[in-house]
Formats: C-alpha cells, structure tokens, sequence
C-alpha cells in the first residue's frame, strides 16, 4: 500500500461512519465502472480495429476532408 493511501485510510477512519461509508460506495462504484470499462474496451479491439481500416482506407481514397477546428470546442 503507498503512503498516499495510508493518509487518506487514515483520514477517512477519522470521518463518521456514515461519512465513511458514503466515500466507500463511491469509491467501490468508481471502481466497478473502471473494471467495466476496461472488460468493453477489452472486447471492442475487433471492432475498434475494422473502423480504423475503414477510415485509413476512407481517406487513401480521398474521401475524407480536413475537421473544421471550431467543431471541436477548441475556442478558434
């Protein structure tokens, strides 16, 4: 266990019980939905592969054309 984890144990174990538990669900859902990303993530290479293909041979074609920068929020 890192020393940054023993502080924060250590803070929380100091908290209220029903503090405590409250940041215990939170960070076991946090945790859960990591696991999940990960086993979807894990199981969409095929897929994630075969668009990134297509889109390789999208553009070989010329059938793709440059992103307009102000679709992507970056203030311009």
């Amino acid at each position: 266990m890192t020393t940054l984890l023993k502080d924060v144990i250590a803070k929380l174990a100091k908290l209220p019980e029903d503090r405590q538990n409250e940041l215990a669900s939170f960070l076991l859902a946090e945790m859960e939905a990591d696991d999940r990303w990960d086993e979807l993530f894990a199981k969409s290479q095929d897929k994630l592969e075969a668009m990134a293909d297509e889109a390789l041979e999208e553009h070989a074609r010329g059938d793709t054309r440059p992103c307009d920068s102000s679709v992507l929020g970056d203030g311009e």
